[in-house]
């Protein structure tokens, strides 16, 4: 034989050498039988064991002293018959774990004395039910489930059913979906329930009340729990989400309900006597002696337990409603409306004209669009939080986490880029038509027009759907907005967007601040119309002031991670200065000027309305336009008056605004 075989032979791992344990018989089918094993044998233990298959019912028959079994790492072992565990009346520890078993074993027959029975059924991962009353009849006495790592799916109605438990352990069941409504129901207990690593979506409404430490952690699928006024017992809370910790703030525990019940008279007494290094003077100022002899009182009563609770909420998602004050959420419907209404009427009845689509008509259909658009967000914010007013923190992470945010975010986002850059042109456009009044090859061309605005639209597209790949994102706070500056990406992300809107403002107070010195000549302009001149500019510069100053502030300072305000009080900037532009858009520069009123008029009376008031436009308008064609030939003595009144008109019809 060579050398190599030889090294081979004596490296090779020795086979697997199982036996039966001591006082029991493995038949050759593979049943494993332990009768008549004597009083002194107590602890039975099975590991690593292949040929065990199976055990038949009486395996443990007569076994009165046995008070621990193990049977671990049998893969092999598929089958446990019902009866296999009866009476064992003194069995403390029964564990079954990592085998091959695909039913929940049978251990209703057990008839244990023992108090606090433990029962660890672990890493089964073919047992997938867990059905009714299958731990009924095990002990007489308190017990702990450790049912972990299994393949559990469901528990079924009643699966507790008979049992006193002190502990329910049924963490890292990564397939178990389901808990009945009524599996607790005729247990008593549990006074820990663990559910950490698994994927339930909802816990039982019955039979939490005993609870008193509830760990959830990393269980990602409950998003919602059963009302609090179901956790009566319940001392802490080890949860996967801080706003599930919400639900427990100021909610007293039932000790503490129970004391202050009784004691609440002597609250005064007991501040007095708080600081006394005996607390027992407070109770005999209160009963006589006789009377404390009979009473097990708790010295704590000065300072009562307090609910714990983790993680807690953090300064992004505070413990309140979306909209964190009711005047707020009367607003925000107000603010939402007027918004959409607005901006409708102005698209539906530009878009319905018969007069041309001209540059300015065109430009204000886009603004109009992007501000609706804005006031589709206020609107699903404001749903929401009419929808989840009370218990936001049972519906934060589907909306924080879902498509509605999402889609929230989106909507904010690229309604507020694309009113400030259709802005931004619109003030742009009227400076070039005021400067340039006179030579007509030089005005903006409709085509023009529409590539600018293309332009527009995919800056703002790309700009929303930034967020929705990884780069900042919407979900870091209740109103969805990109607040996530945790990388370096996200951070640049927020200040480019800040810096582009503190530009456009600017670029519009300069370019407003030149067509007033364009049009004001003192040999020319009535005083009154210097000062209406005047009047408008100032609404424009103060709207988008008040709209961009306070956000831009706030926003600058909370992407360099130094914020100045918190979430609730920016909820204050979102309502009542973030829309104000796409508010006021409609009403200063389309619905309240002269040609929108004659577009909106000559819109009803195809309906048959204001008929009578619309033929008056119509008279005004071929008035107007004669008295334009007679005054073509005295154009050049008539330039100032020209350009005044070119300014005027434009300023009227068409300047908008968006923050």
């Amino acid at each position: 034989m060579g050398l190599l075989p030889m090294l081979l032979l004596l490296l090779w791992p020795p086979p697997t050498r199982t036996r039966c344990p001591d006082f029991c018989s493995c038949k050759p089918d593979g049943a494993l039988s332990c009768p008549d094993a004597g009083p002194g044998f107590t602890r039975l233990e099975i590991s690593q064991s292949d040929s065990l298959e199976r055990m038949e019912a009486n395996a443990f028959d007569s076994l009165l002293n046995l008070s621990e079994i193990l049977i671990q790492n049998t893969k092999n072992l598929v089958y446990i018959g019902p009866g296999a565990f009866t009476n064992l009346p003194r069995l403390k520890y029964l564990s079954i774990c990592n085998t091959g078993i695909q039913k929940l074993p049978d251990v209703t027959k057990i008839f244990s004395a023992e108090f606090n029975f433990i029962l660890e059924i672990c890493d089964n991962l073919h047992i997938t039910t867990i059905p009714g009353n299958a731990f009924q009849g095990m002990n007489n006495e308190s017990a702990t489930l450790k049912l972990y790592g299994n393949g559990f799916e469901e528990i079924q109605s009643h699966a507790f059913n008979g049992t006193t438990l002190i502990s329910l352990d049924l963490k890292e069941n990564k397939n178990l979906r389901k808990m009945h409504n009524d599996a607790l129901r005729g247990a008593t207990g549990p006074n820990v329930l663990d559910i950490s690593s698994t994927k339930l979506e909802a816990l039982p409404s019955y039979g939490l009340e005993s609870v008193q430490v509830l760990i959830a952690t990393s269980s990602y699928s409950l998003k919602k729990l059963p009302p609090r006024e179901k956790f009566v017992s319940l001392l802490e809370a080890t949860l996967t989400y801080p706003s599930h910790c919400c639900a427990f703030i100021n909610l007293p525990t039932k000790d503490q309900n129970i004391s202050l019940s009784i004691f609440e008279n002597f609250s005064k007494q007991c501040e007095s006597t708080a600081r006394k290094p005996n607390n027992e003077t407070f109770y005999s100022a209160i009963f006589a002696e006789s009377e404390l002899s009979i009473w097990d009182y708790d010295y704590g009563f000065c300072s009562p337990k307090i609910l714990r609770c983790a993680p807690e909420p953090d300064a992004f998602n505070p413990c309140e409603d979306i909209m964190g004050y009711d005047f707020l959420r009367v607003l925000i419907w107000l603010i939402n409306l007027l918004a959409i209404m607005g901006n409708f009427t102005v698209l539906f009845v530009l878009l319905t004209s018969h007069y041309k689509m001209t540059v300015p008509r065109f430009l204000m259909c886009n603004l109009s669009f992007a501000d609706f658009c804005m006031g589709l967000y206020l609107l699903l914010i404001a749903s929401v939080d009419s929808k989840t007013k009370g218990q936001y923190h049972n519906h934060a992470i589907d909306w924080q986490t879902g498509s509605g945010c999402s889609a929230a975010g989106f909507f904010t986002v690229f309604a507020s880029e694309l009113s400030v850059y259709t802005l931004t042109v619109i003030t742009l456009e009227r400076w070039h038509t005021i400067t340039y009044a006179m030579q007509l090859d030089r005005k903006l061309q409709l085509r023009h027009a529409v590539l600018i605005m293309l332009g527009g639209w995919l800056f703002s597209t790309i700009f929303a759907v930034l967020p929705l790949v990884g780069i900042s994102n919407y979900m870091k706070v209740s109103i969805c907005l990109p607040m996530d500056i945790e990388t370096t990406l996200s951070q640049a992300y927020i200040l480019i967007i800040l810096v582009i809107n503190v530009a456009a403002f600017i670029i519009i107070c300069a370019c407003y601040i030149k067509i007033y010195f364009a049009v004001q000549n003192p040999e020319l302009v009535a005083a009154n119309k210097d000062t209406k001149i005047a009047k408008k500019m100032a609404i424009l510069i103060f709207t988008d002031f008040t709209c961009m100053a306070p956000i831009s502030f706030f926003a600058i300072s909370a992407a360099f991670k130094v914020p100045l305000i918190t979430v609730t009080n920016s909820k204050i900037l979102l309502v009542l200065f973030y829309p104000v532009n796409s508010c006021a858009n409609p009403f200063l520069y389309a619905i309240f000027t002269k040609a929108f009123r004659r577009d909106f008029f000559l819109l009803l009376s195809k309906f048959g309305y204001c008929k009578n008031r619309a033929e008056l436009y119509r008279v005004e308008n071929f008035s107007a336009y004669t008295s334009n064609c007679k005054n073509s030939s005295h154009g050049a003595n008539k330039a100032p008056q020209n350009t005044l009144k070119l300014y005027t008109t434009v300023l009227g019809e068409t300047c908008s605004k968006g923050c």
